[in-house]
């Protein structure tokens, strides 16, 4: 059989150490990536250079960065599956970073949302790197030859950003890197603050109430179920213009339970809020409760989690290796 009609797709995404995981990043991500293990040569990356783009506590980004590699693994990330790294543990990053920021045009970079947003909530740290961030993204994407990368809706900017820089650099040098494909799953891609069901649930939340941790305890996550935001009305029905805070809640149980939006109606036909938001929490309680304990108990054997990343980075090393030198041959620089 033709070796290239069996060969697998690859997919790369990454998450920042910037904040403790959330309820969103397992749903709308982590748990996807898990499904994609066996069909995938998955690359999943906990991207900490660009965590740097707002200043950072070093002892905790360290720590985060580690907590993070053992909730990607609890989660059911397998390392004998996927290539689990560390960012700043490959240089090619870096060095095709640069390379790709020569062939990304400023008007491209001054209209990317994200960098729009994190100057208007860091205005006293403005700074060069939060402005190129999108060339050290497509470098992450394209030094693997990424055919697709899982994101939310909100997030194909980025993905889109990545190809116009891709076929600029093939435009001039010929087909050098594949044009990736966003990966959005229809179901729990964009999970949204329990208190303000507009605005999608992040660890950087100010709000500590609308954001579930996987690593938060039983009783708190109860209690942030308890208090999220519904309607006046008393109806449990999908219907996200309408019903924001409803349909979030609606959404969350249908990813913890499996149970469709037709089922959960069913189930809470003629029943108060009340109730509902409690059978949320416990479906949530219950779904993070294994993977919370997993991670604990990885945590504490900073041995093996060090074997993980070392041996993630190797691979990653190896895979980036190939697309560095083609790159730097195409643009002139000497061999090394």
């Amino acid at each position: 059989m033709d070796e290239k009609a069996i060969e697998k797709k690859t997919i790369f995404s990454g998450i920042q150490p910037s904040g403790e995981l959330t309820l969103g990043s397992y749903l709308g991500a982590i748990k996807n990536w898990v499904e994609l293990s066996d069909t995938y040569n998955c690359y999943y990356c906990i991207v900490d250079m660009h965590a740097i783009t707002v200043r950072q506590n070093p002892s905790d980004l360290r720590r985060r960065t580690l907590h993070q590699l053992a909730q990607y693994i609890a989660c059911g990330l397998d390392p004998m599956k996927n290539t689990i790294f560390i960012q700043s543990h490959v240089p090619a990053h870096a060095e095709l970073a640069w390379v790709l920021n020569c062939y990304t045009m400023f008007g491209e970079l001054s209209r990317m949302t994200q960098f729009k947003d994190k100057s208007a909530k860091n205005a006293d740290n403005i700074n060069a790197g939060l402005f190129t961030y999108p060339a050290l993204m497509a470098a992450d994407i394209l030094l693997y030859q990424t055919d697709l990368v899982p994101v939310g809706e909100d997030q194909k900017q980025h993905v889109e950003i990545t190809r116009d820089i891709a076929q600029r650099f093939n435009g001039v040098y010929g087909e050098v890197f594949r044009l990736p494909e966003p990966y959005i799953p229809k179901v729990g891609a964009r999970i949204m603050s329990l208190t303000s069901p507009e605005n999608k649930m992040s660890k950087s939340d100010k709000d500590p109430g609308g954001c579930i941790y996987i690593m938060q305890s039983p009783d708190d996550i109860t209690r942030c179920f308890k208090r999220a935001v519904t309607d006046c009305e008393t109806c449990v029905r999908f219907d996200p213009s309408d019903k924001p805070g409803v349909s979030n809640l609606m959404q969350i149980y249908s990813v913890a339970t499996g149970a469709s939006f037709g089922e959960i109606e069913k189930e809470f036909e003629g029943k108060g809020y009340g109730d509902f938001k409690v059978k949320v929490g416990e479906s949530v309680v219950e779904l993070l409760r294994p993977i919370r304990e997993e991670a604990e108990r990885l945590i504490a054997d900073k041995t093996y989690l060090e074997s993980i990343y070392k041996e993630g980075a190797e691979k990653a090393s190896r895979a980036s290796a190939k697309i560095l030198r083609k790159v730097y041959k195409k643009i002139g620089f000497v061999e090394r």
